[in-house]
């Protein structure tokens, strides 16, 4: 399924290929490529715990964990614009994960901060409403 997105400056282009990137990366497994769409320090807020990679090296690993041994891929159902100036972008984004038999095991909300430091946009911090 193709996500909706809504978007209309370069900021917002930008950051949407960010989460293209991401989305890719994170479905064919490959660290290297996953981590070229996050920038470092990376922090997640679920609930009232805030997660912090200080680099790559356990992020992917960390991701399987919370996504659990029947995680197979995940999709973007839809992506919003909240706000964006010409260095941070704000998503609103909906994730869908699935199993190897294509069964919806996730589907919760998220806000993702996109942002430019030093001539490169990434995901910054995300806070989401994801069950871990």
């Amino acid at each position: 399924m193709e996500a909706k997105v809504t978007c209309n400056d370069s900021a917002s282009v930008s950051a949407l290929s960010v989460m293209k990137h991401h989305l890719q990366a994170l479905n064919a497994l490959n660290e290297s490529d996953l981590a070229d769409t996050l920038h470092f320090p990376h922090y997640r807020l679920v609930g009232n715990k805030l997660d912090c990679w200080l680099s790559k090296d356990q992020y992917l690993s960390d991701f399987r964990r919370r996504a659990g041994d029947n995680w197979a891929r995940t999709e973007w159902k839809s992506i919003i614009v909240q706000k964006e100036s010409s260095d941070k972008v704000h998503l609103s984004v909906n994730i869908n994960r699935f199993d190897k038999n294509e069964t919806l095991i996730a589907d919760f909300e998220s806000l993702w901060i996109i942002t430019l430091k030093n001539g490169k946009w990434a995901a910054q911090f995300r806070s989401s409403f994801a069950a871990a």
